[in-house]
């Protein structure tokens, strides 16, 4: 797929560490000066206002609730109609569900599923459409978790519900990679323990103990994701689809 000039568009979910994973540092020098951005995001609106005011491009702010389906829809029509392409989709929407089994209720693991995992397949739903119908296709980029392999109950700071909706996406991107093939290259990225907001919400005083278990010794940077994304959402020459990569330092332990 050979990305064309001024008529990228990225539709990522949340904002938090997506907009200084993707764009800030790593995106950006990767596209062209005319690289064109759309976003749809939960919240946090002025930071992604902020961030994008010092991108050298054509910006758009959609705020939406990942789970809600026909806002999915709603915004992918919008972009369709007005820049007539969408090229690259990254599934990043995330919550915490730090509650063991005997904790948790039901609308607690419903809202996990629901913005971990059901958010993916709207935003799917929403843009493989178009995707397909594009002389060169695209690109969707799922953000997992290691949790998704390991459980992710003992030292993992989220729980089941987590590791659950992630588990589910690495079988959305096998599963796509194949509906959506050849044209549209689908890929998921499985990150171990990084220094995100998401995560410094509940990290507390637990840093020693996740990074005792990993072979370089230390929590993962927004960066170290940051660089195989664009890799992925860039790169021309990619034989890659339906694969998940997994960037943890090495963690043998979870």
């Amino acid at each position: 797929m050979q990305i064309p000039p001024c008529e990228v568009k990225i539709a990522p979910q949340r904002v938090r560490d997506l907009m200084d994973w993707l764009m800030t540092r790593y995106v950006r020098p990767a596209l062209p000066d005319n690289f064109n951005a759309r976003l749809a995001t939960v919240k946090a609106e002025d930071k992604l206002r902020r961030l994008l005011e010092k991108l050298p491009a054509v910006t758009e702010v959609f705020v939406a609730d990942v789970s809600d389906f026909h806002a999915a829809s709603k915004i992918s029509g919008e972009l369709v109609g007005t820049w007539g392409r969408i090229d690259v989709l990254v599934n990043n929407a995330g919550v915490s569900a730090p509650k063991s089994i005997l904790e948790i209720s039901e609308a607690e693991f419903d809202r996990s599923i629901a913005v971990n995992l059901k958010s993916c397949f709207n935003y799917v739903h929403a843009t493989a459409h178009q995707m397909l119908g594009q002389s060169e296709g695209g690109r969707i980029i799922n953000i997992a978790s290691v949790s998704a392999t390991s459980g992710g109950v003992t030292r993992a700071v989220s729980k089941h519900a987590y590791a659950t909706a992630k588990a589910g996406i690495l079988g959305m991107t096998r599963s796509l990679a194949k509906e959506l093939s050849p044209k549209v290259l689908v890929n998921a990225v499985s990150p171990g323990v990084i220094a995100t907001d998401l995560l410094k919400e509940n990290l507390g005083h637990r840093e020693a103990e996740l990074t005792s278990g990993v072979a370089l010794g230390r929590l993962g940077t927004p960066e170290d994701v940051a660089s195989f994304v664009a890799y992925l959402a860039c790169e021309k020459h990619l034989y890659m689809t339906g694969q998940n990569i997994t960037i943890d330092g090495f963690q043998w332990s979870c």
